[in-house]
Parts: C-alpha cells; sequence; structure tokens
C-alpha cells in the first residue's frame, strides 16, 4: 500500500479507530504542534505499520541514531515557524509527485525503462522543497533520539514515531529519485561494454542516486542534477574499472598457475612449454563447468571453434534464454575459475573442446 493510499484510508476511517496504544502515547508525547500535521501523522504511523507489519519491540539507541543522524541540517529547522513553513498542514505532500506524472511521456525505450522514464523534472521550487521536507523529518526523527541519548532504549511509540518520520523521509526521497533515473540512464549507456552491461550499470547507478540524495546540500543553491551527474559517471567509471581488475585478476591466477607448472616440468623451451602448459590447464578447469557455462566462456572469450566473440544477446537467442540469464552465467563461470585457479592445479583430464 502507498503512502497516499494510507493517507485516503486514514480520512476515509477518522481517528476514533486507532489502537488505544497510539491514542494514549499520542496525548502524551506529540510530533508536531499542528493539529492537522499530528493527526496525519499518527495515522500513517498507524497505517503503514499495518500495511508492512514488522516487529517494533524496544529498538536499540546505536541502530535508530544511525539512521536519523543522515541529514543535511538548516537554521531554518529550528526556527519556531519551521512546522508550517516547511511542511504546511498536510504531513506528505502528494501534489508534487502528481503533477509529475500527469505530463509523463512514453519514451522510445524497452517497457520497463519507459515505466521508470514517465516522471517529469521537477522545477528548482519543488526540488527544494522536496529536500528540505526530506531533511527536516530526519531532522525530527533525531531530535527524538537525542532526547533520549542517556537511555539504552527507546519505548514503544518512541520508537514508531522516530520509524514513522523516517519512512516519510524516504518517501520523500524517492520522489526525488524518481524524477532523476532518466539522468542515470542517459550517463550510464556511455559506460556499457561487453564486460559491463547496461542493467547492471544502471541498477548500480541508482543506488549512487541515492547515495547523492542523501548527501547533497541543496542549501547551497546549486541543481541536483549538476552534482548527480558527476556521481553518477564516477561511479559507472568505478565501476568499468573493478570490472576490469577482476576479469585481469582471473586470467593472471590462470596465467600464473600455468608458469609454475611448465617451470616444474621443464626449463627448457620455456615459451612453448608455457603456453602448451597454460592452454592444457585452461582446458581442465573449463571441463569443471556445466554445459551452458562452458559454451559461454568459449563464445565470450573467443575460444575453440569460436572464431569472434559473441555478444550476449546473440548467445541469448542461440540458448534461448534472456540476455540477462547469459550475463549471469557468465558471472558465475567467471567465478567458478577464479576459484578453481587460485586452489592448486588440478590433474590434467581429458576433455573435447
Amino acid at each position: 500500500m502507498t503512502v497516499c493510499q494510507l493517507l485516503e484510508v486514514s480520512q476515509k476511517t477518522g481517528s476514533g479507530r486507532r489502537p488505544s496504544r497510539l491514542a494514549a502515547s499520542k496525548r502524551k508525547k506529540r510530533t508536531f504542534r499542528r493539529a492537522a500535521l499530528e493527526e496525519g501523522f499518527v495515522a500513517f504511523c498507524q497505517l503503514s505499520s499495518e500495511a508492512e507489519p514488522v516487529q517494533i519491540a524496544l529498538a536499540t539507541m546505536e541502530s535508530l541514531k544511525a539512521e536519523a543522524s543522515e541529514f543535511i541540517d538548516s537554521v531554518d529547522f529550528s526556527s519556531t515557524t519551521a512546522e508550517r513553513d516547511i511542511l504546511g498542514d498536510e504531513f506528505l505532500d502528494k501534489c508534487a509527485p502528481e503533477t509529475a506524472k500527469r505530463s509523463a511521456k512514453r519514451l522510445s525505450l524497452p517497457s520497463h525503462l519507459a515505466s521508470l522514464c514517465e516522471e517529469q523534472l521537477l522545477t528548482p521550487d519543488q526540488e527544494r522543497r522536496l529536500f528540505q521536507r526530506m531533511n527536516y523529518l530526519r531532522y525530527r526523527a533525531a531530535q527524538i533520539v537525542s532526547r533520549h541519548a542517556a537511555e539504552e532504549f527507546l519505548d514503544q511509540w518512541d520508537t514508531e514515531r522516530v520509524r514513522g518520520l523516517l519512512r516519510a523521509a524516504n518517501w520523500y526521497r524517492d520522489c526525488i529519485v524518481k524524477a532523476n533515473v532518466r539522468l542515470v540512464i542517459s550517463v550510464v549507456k556511455k559506460f556499457c561494454n561487453s564486460q559491463c552491461g547496461f542493467d547492471d550499470l544502471l541498477s548500480d547507478g541508482i543506488m549512487a542516486l541515492m547515495r547523492a540524495v542523501d548527501k547533497f546540500d541543496y542549501q547551497l543553491g546549486f541543481r541536483f542534477s549538476t552534482y548527480a551527474t558527476q556521481v553518477v559517471r564516477r561511479n559507472s567509471y568505478r565501476f568499468v574499472m573493478d570490472k576490469q581488475e577482476e576479469r585481469f585478476k582471473v586470467s593472471n591466477s590462470i596465467s600464473e598457475k600455468g608458469l609454475d607448472v611448465a617451470e616444474d616440468i621443464e626449463p627448457s623451451s620455456m615459451n612453448e612449454q608455457r603456453w602448451n602448459s597454460l592452454r592444457d590447464h585452461l582446458q581442465n578447469l573449463l571441463c569443471k563447468l556445466d554445459r551452458r557455462e562452458k559454451f559461454i566462456i568459449r563464445a565470450r572469450f573467443s575460444l575453440g571453434g569460436h572464431r569472434r566473440v559473441q555478444t550476449l544477446q546473440k548467445l541469448a537467442d542461440r540458448l534461448q534464454i534472456s540476455k540477462e540469464r547469459v550475463r549471469q552465467l557468465e558471472k558465475r563461470a567467471m567465478e567458478k575459475l577464479s576459484a578453481m585457479a587460485i586452489e592448486s592445479p588440478p590433474e590434467l583430464a581429458e576433455c573435447d573442446l
């Protein structure tokens, strides 16, 4: 159940049906001074807990403090009018996401990507308000935690309202992320190659985007896209370099094992002996893979009868599986080869490559 649905349900059911423990706690410990905000917040805590059942039992201070401390502070947050100026009368402002979706366009992309790009770009004002509300809600959660810094645990209601504030902050964060997914796509597609697939780069880029949202200081006056582009680009470059380093280590491990075998058997005729030993050892390792893994590795690295490196899509068509499944099988096979290369060289076995 989405946040918007939760709020609609709360309006229909009314406040009289809240659990008595929440109602009693609400009278003792208010989170917001404004009545409309407090009522919406308590309903959100109740209904989101029902939609996503979790064990509320006493939470440790360390875990909540760590999660609540990740916010960009502002002098506006300590103002006596912060609730009214930042949140208004509505606990979660549904206006920005709904406005964004009204003019969404279907792009010339696969369906699973087009659905990610339907959100319209945020205006500077919308962007600033979303960042401000996200950080303000985390600030309020940190305030509750800090008031009990000397204690080891929070009571049940404090735990629920801290989690409620953090869930609401993450809702605003998701609004920002959705509006910037097409930025990630435009950056990571430039880093695609035979070793780094688009889906992997996109997944890693979105994770980098989420971290960028948490670290961005909206008060400096720059647009988030300027900062996020650099973060995603740097992250994609690091991702590609890590992949290349991983493949180099696998190749180097196999080469070193082959060289050691050649030197132990016959010190003379170094070049020919090394090559033959390396080839035999590689064949032996490939024999330990299953049929599809061996076929994919040979095709991807132009081994055996394969004269050209085959693309993932071509292998997917040959094997009648998805492109992503071919990538997963290749990754699994490379991990097996890496593990076997690190171990002692096994006895050579005849294998028909």
